[in-house]
C-alpha cells in the first residue's frame, strides 16, 4: 500500500450531505461529491492487511485494496480500470450500495473501516469527468442473437457482458424507459436518473439494443434468438390481508414512488422498516407530508455489533437513512391488526382509512406474540406498505413458458442460471429473490458467462 499508517493518520470521512432544510425542498441528490485530496487519504485508511476480507465480502469480487493504492499515488486511470473489470454500473452502487465490503474491513475490527463505498464513487465520477469511460463494443461479433427480458441491474449486468462477448443482444423493458426499479423504485434524491441516461447511451454506442415499452407475454414474442434470459424482478408485493384493506389511501409502498399519489398536508404511516419504507419516508416529506411514523414488526436493531453479530459478518444493525433525518418518527415491534374508516363502512365504495389500530409484540423463544395491554392508533391519512416481495409475477410469460417455481416462488434454475426449459436462463431478484442491487449485478455477470458457455 501507498501509505501503511494512513488508518492511523486520518479518520473515516464521508461523503457530505446537503442541509436538510434545504435537501427536503427538492428531489436533487442529498450528497455532494467528495473532492479528490480527501478520496486520496481516504484511500490511504486501506491497511496492508494481508487477507482482504472486503473482497470476499463483496458479491462482485471488486478489487478492493489494488484500486485504493492507485488512488491514493493519484493514478485514477489504472484505479478506475479495475474497478470496471468487475462493476459496469459503479456509479449507481457507490449511491446506493448498503457496502457489504465495508463490514468486511479489517480494519472494521477495532477502528472505523475504509470508506469503500465513497472511494467507488470517486473514481467512477473522476472516471467520467476526465473522459476515461469509452464504449467497448466488441471486435468480432458471433452471430448468435440473445434476448434480456427486463432491464434492471440483473439485465443490464447479462447484457453488457454479452454484448462484450460479441453476441447480438436485445433488452426488452415494459416499462417506458429503460432501468427497472433503479429508476423507477429508487427516488431520485437518491439516484439521479441522468446517471442511467448516461451509462446506457454508452451501452447502445457498444452495440446494445434497448427496447422499452415492450412486454414479452409469450414465447412467440422470443422466436428467432439463441437464448433468451429473464431478469423480471421480484414484483409481487407481500400484502396485509387484515380488516379494512379495502379503504380508500392504502397503497403498496412501489406504486406510490411511481406515481404522484398525493401526500400533501397528510398523516402518512409507513409500515415496513427496510430501504423502500425509508425511500417512502423521504418522498412523502418532500411532497408536503404533515407528519410521517414508521413502523417495524421487529425489535430495534443494535447500533453496534453484538457476539452474535461477529466480524467479518454482514450485522443487522440500526440504519439511520438522510429520509430519517428529515422528519419521521419510528416505532419498533408493532403489528398492525386493523385499517380504520371515516364516514362509511370499511368494504363500501368510497371509505378512506383515517387510522390503523395497532399492538406492540414480542419474539420469546424466537415466535411473535403479542403484548397484552399494549393496542394503541396511528392516526392516518395515507397508509403505506413497504412490506416487501414475494417472488416473481407467474402469470403471463412464466406461465406460458412452463417454468418450475423453488418453494419461495422464484424460478428455478441450476447453477448454471438455467430454468427448466433448455436455452431459457434468469437472474436476479426473479431467481434469488428479492435483493440488493450489487447482488443482481453479480448474477447478471454469472448468468451471461453460463449463456456464452451455451452459445459455444
Amino acid at each position: 500500500m501507498g501509505d501503511v499508517k494512513g488508518f492511523l493518520k486520518h479518520e473515516r470521512k464521508t461523503c457530505q450531505y446537503r442541509p436538510v432544510c434545504e435537501r427536503k425542498a427538492d428531489f436533487a441528490e442529498v450528497f455532494k461529491l467528495r473532492d479528490e485530496a480527501d478520496s486520496r487519504l481516504q484511500a490511504s485508511r486501506c491497511m496492508d492487511c494481508g487477507t482482504p476480507f472486503c473482497h470476499s465480502a463483496c458479491p462482485l469480487a471488486n478489487i478492493i485494496p489494488e484500486w485504493n493504492d492507485y488512488v491514493f499515488n493519484w493514478q485514477w486511470d489504472k484505479a478506475f480500470e479495475l474497478l470496471d473489470q468487475t462493476n459496469c454500473l459503479p456509479e449507481v452502487t457507490g449511491r446506493v450500495c448498503p457496502a457489504l465490503c465495508e463490514y468486511g474491513c479489517v480494519l472494521g475490527i477495532n477502528d472505523d473501516p475504509v470508506t469503500i463505498r465513497d472511494n467507488e464513487l470517486a473514481i467512477v465520477e473522476y472516471a467520467f469527468k476526465h473522459g476515461l469511460v469509452k464504449p467497448r463494443p466488441p471486435k468480432k461479433r458471433t452471430g448468435k442473437k440473445v434476448a434480456v427480458v427486463g432491464s434492471g441491474p440483473a439485465g443490464l449486468s447479462c447484457a453488457v457482458e454479452l454484448n462484450r462477448a460479441g453476441h447480438h443482444v436485445v433488452v426488452f423493458e415494459r416499462d417506458e424507459k429503460i432501468g427497472g426499479l433503479m429508476r423507477f423504485g429508487i427516488p431520485a434524491f437518491k439516484l439521479d436518473k441522468s446517471i442511467l441516461d448516461r451509462r446506457i447511451a454508452l451501452w447502445e454506442k457498444e452495440g446494445v439494443e434497448f427496447v422499452a415499452k415492450k412486454e414479452i407475454k409469450t414465447p412467440v414474442d422470443l422466436k428467432g434468438y439463441d437464448a433468451v434470459c429473464l431478469t423480471g424482478g421480484s414484483r409481487v408485493p407481500r400484502d396485509l390481508n387484515i380488516p379494512g384493506r379495502k379503504l380508500k389511501g392504502i397503497y403498496f409502498a412501489l406504486d406510490y414512488l411511481t406515481s404522484e399519489i398525493d401526500s400533501k398536508d397528510k398523516s402518512v404511516v409507513v409500515i415496513g422498516g427496510g430501504d423502500t419504507g425509508a425511500d417512502c419516508v423521504g418522498t412523502a416529506n418532500r411532497r408536503g407530508a404533515k407528519c410521517v411514523v414508521q413502523i417495524e414488526i421487529l425489535s430495534r436493531p443494535p447500533e453496534e455489533r453484538t457476539p452474535q453479530m461477529p466480524w467479518p459478518t454482514y450485522p443487522m444493525l440500526l440504519k439511520n437513512s438522510t429520509s430519517h433525518e428529515e422528519g419521521c418518527s419510528r416505532q419498533w415491534q408493532v403489528l398492525t391488526k386493523k385499517f380504520k374508516g371515516q364516514g362509511l363502512p370499511a368494504g363500501r365504495q368510497g371509505a378512506r382509512g383515517k387510522g390503523i389500530e395497532c399492538v406492540k409484540v414480542h419474539f420469546p423463544e424466537g415466535k411473535m406474540a403479542e403484548i397484552p395491554g399494549t393496542e394503541f392508533e396511528i392516526e392516518a391519512d395515507l397508509v403505506l406498505i413497504a412490506a416487501g416481495f414475494l417472488h416473481p409475477e407467474h402469470d403471463g410469460l412464466l406461465a406460458s413458458l412452463g417454468l418450475e417455481f423453488d418453494s419461495r416462488g422464484n424460478v428455478k434454475t441450476g447453477d448454471d442460471y438455467q430454468t427448466s426449459k433448455k436455452g431459457v436462463f434468469t437472474a436476479g431478484d426473479m431467481r434469488r429473490g428479492q435483493s440488493l442491487i450489487v447482488w443482481a449485478l453479480a448474477e447478471g455477470r454469472g448468468a451471461a458467462a453460463s449463456i456464452n458457455r451455451y452459445l459455444s
